[in-house]
């Protein structure tokens, strides 16, 4: 696997007008009888690359609003001792040379890459998340891809947990997923024979001990909070040793309330101590729904035509049988797959998961 990065990428500047209008628009002036032509390029609202930069800083307190950044692609570099809050979602981050930071960054529709830092702290949510040449980042990561590292070391992560009222928002626009989480499935591009350059931050890790929250006033009208039962991502186990040897797989299908149902039963079967281990929003077709349901295929086929499924994989002694439950008496009116018994529920999910991971490109 290859880098597909650059050394630096800048923000495009304006372009100048064409010739054609500037002529146009001179004859226009000159004579005042006729009209420059209108284009439609002039009729945006002009891009300063300096509202999207953050550069050379040191010992500040920066960011940028909801709505302030709105899709643009975003620079960060050259900082040292700041704290630096990107509240909204962009297209792409990059981050350069960065020293002892502590970094939000919302959720990104394309790819983020750390380059040169090191002692930073962060927050990330993003399609792509790269690294290369930094040591000693942790990271509370949402990737949607697998997360890759290149020539870094002493890197931690941990499952992104973060909440703000405009976040679920900002997600959609950036096209992400809340299910789609691969914080712990790490590739690291440049292994050392007998070392660990990467590993997973402690599970009692609190995000505000790392990344707290924004100190200046500015700043302090977004409405934030860290408590990881408030989340818009659920919190799950993902390559952490399991707790128990049942596991249990349940799949909602797409309908008005499958996010909503599909957080509602993670409420109920975590406040029950259960675990969730792992999620996915994927499409499916009918094959793949033989592939994995088996038996029950042709109930479930139906459903898939109206979107992505959701895929929820909880752990515990006696999971099976409270996820059985917990469905007939919350979601009786809805039709949902759940695993049928301890012996078959492994199969289950390790069958839904091995095709999600196909259908993603992992």
């Amino acid at each position: 696997m290859g880098c597909l990065f650059s050394r630096r990428r800048k923000p495009a500047q304006d372009g100048q007008l064409p010739q054609q209008q500037q002529e146009g628009a001179g004859q226009g002036a000159a004579t005042g009888e006729q009209k420059a032509p209108q284009y439609s390029w002039d009729l945006r609202a002009k891009i300063d690359p300096k509202d999207y930069t953050f550069s050379g800083l040191k010992n500040e307190t920066v960011g940028r609003l909801p709505g302030k950044v709105a899709g643009q692609q975003f620079v960060i570099q050259d900082c040292e001792n700041c704290k630096i809050y990107i509240f909204d979602h962009s297209a792409t981050i990059t981050i350069d040379d960065c020293v002892n930071c502590q970094i939000f960054l919302g959720p990104i529709k394309g790819s983020v890459f750390f380059r040169d830092c090191k002692d930073c702290k962060c927050v990330v949510a993003c399609q792509q998340f790269r690294t290369r040449d930094c040591r000693k980042l942790e990271v509370f990561l949402c990737c949607a891809t697998q997360p890759i590292i290149e020539s870094s070391t002493g890197m931690k992560f941990g499952c992104f947990q973060y909440y703000y009222p405009e976040l679920a928002l900002q997600f959609k626009d950036a096209g992400l997923s809340i299910f789609n989480n691969t914080w712990s499935n790490i590739h690291d591009f440049t292994p050392v024979s007998g070392e660990n350059n990467w590993g997973l931050l402690p599970e009692t890790a609190v995000v505000q001990d790392y990344v707290p929250l924004p100190s200046s006033e500015e700043l302090k009208v977004v409405r934030v909070s860290t408590d990881a039962a408030k989340s818009i991502i659920p919190i799950t186990r993902g390559r952490r040793q399991k707790n128990s040897d049942e596991s249990c797989l349940t799949v909602f299908f797409a309908g008005d309330y499958t996010t909503a149902n599909a957080r509602k039963l993670i409420d109920e079967m975590t406040s029950k101590g259960f675990q969730l281990v792992q999620t996915k929003e994927v499409l499916m077709k009918a094959e793949d729904a033989h592939r994995v349901f088996q038996q029950s295929a042709l109930e479930f086929i139906p459903l898939l035509e109206k979107g992505p499924v959701v895929a929820l994989e909880f752990n515990g002694d006696g999971a099976v049988e409270q996820c059985q439950s917990t469905i007939n008496e919350v979601f009786s009116g809805t039709k949902v797959f759940v695993s049928e018994s301890k012996a078959s529920a492994s199969q289950d999910v390790d069958n839904f998961y091995n095709f999600a991971d196909m259908q993603m490109g992992m």
